[in-house]
């Protein structure tokens, strides 16, 4: 094959949907495909009955009336012309810079989609539905796929206890209990020689009548089964099934290493969030909430290593963060004594929005009842600095932005706070727009929570009936943009530390949520779940169902590989951030990911004029 044919074939097999085709189909479509090289300004012309890849450059097509319906960069594809395959409405083609283009007829995609089922089901397919596959297809392991990979050497934390053979049965038991473990390693001469558990000790002797000054080697279970730090979850599971066991030491290298329990599994899996949270409400102090903390990301983890939905792992994370917070307002309440006047702890941000990841800081305020006197604010300042305090040690670090109670501006009364929105929404101002859109995500999480819902339906309905904030509100939303450009697939960071990545927060999630919280402030919906948001707004007309699910599909989307990518990152030790190589994706990947880019600029343009924003641009 000549060297400029085998080029194609390389480029094609790179991009989706032509990475479905066989080895053979692609060696042979170079030769069917045409070359064509435009200049920028000029036009695609024999546009009908033919489908176009943007080998380099960038197109933008377009509607007899000029309206542009599609932008096109390298590995974009458009098949407009065919009649059973569109990809939209466009009608021409203009080179927005210079930009070599392979055209290929319309007969050859048909050829090829039905020889390839998958290839054809791209073109028609419906955004939605490629959505939806995108969101299936980042859908990993069910959770018993997950114990067939996962090592039990992940789930030791704690060296073994071991005994000598030889200590009395007393003695055994004095030290089981002081180091609270059911189980204990016996050695003799170094060796492992048996374990006993708690049930040993109580059917063994105290049922039997044993002396408690013998050895412990004579009711231990001598030789037991033992596993190695490699041996998968799901094949310990098995021996302990068909031994009828729930303890097996773990060996490496002819020394003990470790116990392995049926508790570990349950803590692993489903019951592991359940885990933490009691540990959490039992902590005594704060250095017992640092420790259970350092936990969680390792919990991050083992939820996307189970296949948990990124709501769940959202809300999942969201609730262990509010135990934390509830646990470090009532260790502080147990010093201080009770509140003066009642008050409630308003969680923002990600957490608010029941929406965390492992990467997050920490937005937070405080709402007083309205018999608040001055002289209470010191008690109400030292509980919001020990908290806010308390959660940076745990990890969620200080909101850089200073939108946390132990600020006195988000430390305030009813009436305190009802003044400042009058005050916000009458007056939009940049200041007064950012600290709105942090409060319309806070949510209670611990004391009066009745205080904040009556706020929150008043703030809500003043937000709802003024016009000139609502289209202030969605002019300072509209300045994320998703990171679509015409040189680049992504436009993409340029910074040092994050150079050629995609910011999946900044330029993915948050216009998302900004377009859900805008949706729900103009229908007065006090939801504050972007997810839900988007579903209530449907509800209420304010949005198409089609468009919501689309919007629903994007987030999941882009979230799903944020999670799946701060979980890689959390395995091989490193500091979880928001920030993607896009060369880490697949073809496919990177054309779900572009798709769901697309959704959300579309709605942001629509909403943008509908707010009669593009005014304030």
């Amino acid at each position: 094959m000549e060297v400029e044919l085998l080029e194609i074939q390389h480029f094609l097999a790179e991009h989706h949907p032509f990475d479905l085709l066989s080895e053979e189909q692609l060696a042979e479509l170079p030769e069917q495909l045409e070359v064509t090289y435009l200049r920028r300004g000029s036009e695609l012309t024999d546009f009908e009955n033919k489908f176009f890849v943007i080998r380099s450059g960038a197109l933008e097509v377009c509607e007899d009336d000029e309206k542009i319906c599609e932008q096109l960069d390298e590995g974009g594809i458009y098949a407009c012309g065919c009649s059973l395959f569109s990809l939209g409405n466009g009608k021409k083609a203009k080179a927005i810079e210079d930009t070599l283009v392979y055209v290929g007829t319309c007969q050859l995609l048909y050829k090829l989609s039905e020889q390839t089922r998958e290839f054809g089901q791209f073109f028609t397919a419906s955004i939605n539905e490629r959505l939806k596959q995108g969101v299936a297809a980042l859908t990993l392991e069910s959770p018993t796929e997950a114990l067939n990979h996962q090592r039990v050497g992940d789930l030791i934390r704690m060296k073994p206890v071991c005994m000598d053979g030889k200590q009395s049965i007393q003695t055994t038991a004095q030290i089981m209990s002081e180091k609270r473990v059911g189980s204990i390693i016996i050695t003799l001469d170094k060796q492992l020689a048996g374990l006993v558990t708690d049930r040993d000790i109580r059917e063994r002797c105290v049922a039997n009548g044993i002396a408690i000054t013998d050895p412990i080697s004579s009711i231990m279970s001598a030789k037991p089964h033992t596993i190695t730090p490699n041996t998968t979850i799901s094949d310990a599971l098995l021996v302990m099934t068909q031994l009828g066991i729930h303890h097996l030491p773990v060996m490496d290298d002819g020394q003990v290493v470790g116990m392995f329990t049926s508790t570990d599994i349950v803590k692993n899996q489903g019951g592991s969030a359940a885990y933490l949270t009691s540990e959490i409400s039992r902590a005594s102090n704060v250095d017992d909430l640092i420790n259970t903390s350092q936990r969680i990301p390792l919990l991050h983890h083992q939820l996307v290593s189970s296949g948990a939905s990124v709501e769940q792992i959202g809300k999942t994370l969201s609730h262990m963060t509010d135990a934390i917070t509830a646990r470090l307002i009532k260790l502080a309440e147990d010093e201080l004594g009770p509140a003066p006047v009642p008050f409630v702890w308003l969680a923002g941000g990600s957490q608010g929005r029941l929406e965390q990841s492992s990467h997050s800081d920490q937005d937070n305020a405080l709402l007083v009842d309205n018999s608040m006197r001055p002289e209470h604010d010191v008690y109400f300042a030292t509980l919001a600095k020990r908290v806010t305090d308390g959660l940076n040690l745990c990890g969620y670090i200080y909101c850089p932005g200073n939108a946390m109670a132990s600020n006195p501006d988000w430390r305030q009364p009813v009436s305190g706070w009802t003044n400042h929105f009058t005050k916000w929404i009458r007056s939009p101002e940049p200041m007064a727009l950012m600290l709105s859109s942090i409060w319309f995500d806070l949510r209670p999480v611990y004391g009066d929570f009745s205080l904040f819902e009556q706020l929150q339906r008043n703030v809500v309905s003043l937000a709802k009936n003024n016009k000139i904030f609502l289209t202030y509100m969605m002019a300072n939303a509209a300045t994320h943009r998703p990171p679509l450009g015409f040189f680049r697939q992504f436009v993409l960071v340029h910074d040092g530390q994050h150079n050629d990545t995609l910011d999946l927060k900044h330029t993915g999630i948050v216009p998302v949520t900004d377009i859900a919280r805008m949706l729900a402030l103009s229908g007065g919906i006090t939801a504050v779940n972007t997810l839900e948001r988007l579903r209530e707004a449907a509800k209420a007309k304010l949005i198409s169902e089609e468009m919501a699910e689309n919007l629903e599909d994007a987030l999941t989307l882009i979230a799903g590989l944020r999670v799946r990518h701060q979980s890689a990152q959390i395995a091989a030790g490193e500091k979880a951030d928001n920030f993607l190589d896009p060369d880490d994706l697949s073809g496919l990947e990177r054309s779900h990911l572009k798709q769901a880019f697309q959704v959300i600029k579309m709605q942001q343009d629509i909403m943008i004029k509908r707010f009669g924003a593009d005014n304030l641009r």
